[in-house]
């Protein structure tokens, strides 16, 4: 037996209707951000079966500097944390919090990229290119992938603290801050692991 309908709406049922934009781009957010964790997740699986191929070449011992390495870490975590409170001077709107917060996290964010091409310079100096071997090709694989989002994620940053002067803290601009946030934080998640698995597990084999 069908309940009666009284202009579309169910009579003695729930109110049914399309979903709220706010709900349907976070959803659609998370869709992307989990396919980015799968495809880390290959790229991640990949490197553990080629990080001993080195073909008589430099290994992770030979290349790798616990400073930089420690410093990058540093960097990454505390522009997380910062951007957490950015995200929490966004939901107060207090235009100065945000501001501050943004820039933080840029400038750390910078850092962290700014360390990691040096690495990747210096390794190139020393011949250690991706073509060496099959440990470097998946390490400039994993580590580069890892580094283009943060750099993405810089640029991303630059245009929400310039919709926000532009636009104040309209719903929409509280919607992609709030995606960015997840982006930044699911990169520092992603650089823990990576930091664990490729440093540390690199520098005592």
């Amino acid at each position: 037996m069908t309940a009666a309908v009284t202009h579309g709406v169910p009579v003695g049922g729930h109110e049914s209707g399309p979903a709220s934009k706010r709900v349907i781009v976070a959803y659609g957010f998370w869709i992307f951000l989990l396919s980015d964790i799968v495809m880390f997740s290959a790229i991640f699986a990949t490197y553990a079966v080629l990080s001993r191929a080195t073909a008589g070449g430099p290994s992770g011992t030979d290349l790798f500097s616990q400073g930089t390495v420690a410093i990058e870490t540093s960097c990454l975590l505390a522009s997380s944390f910062l951007c957490g409170m950015m995200s929490m001077a966004v939901s107060r709107g207090d235009y100065r919090g945000t501001y501050i917060g943004g820039a933080s996290t840029f400038l750390l964010g910078a850092a962290f990229l700014a360390l990691e091409i040096r690495e990747f310079a210096g390794m190139v100096a020393q011949g250690a290119t991706p073509e060496r071997s099959a440990f470097l090709s998946a390490f400039f694989t994993l580590v580069g992938c890892h580094g283009a989002h943060v750099a993405v994620g810089l640029a991303w940053l630059i245009v929400m603290m310039a919709l926000v002067r532009s636009k104040g803290f309209r719903p929409n601009i509280r919607r992609r801050l709030a995606c960015f946030s997840l982006f930044w934080h699911a990169l520092d998640i992603i650089w823990v692991a990576l930091f664990t698995i490729v440093y540390l597990m690199g520098m005592h084999k």
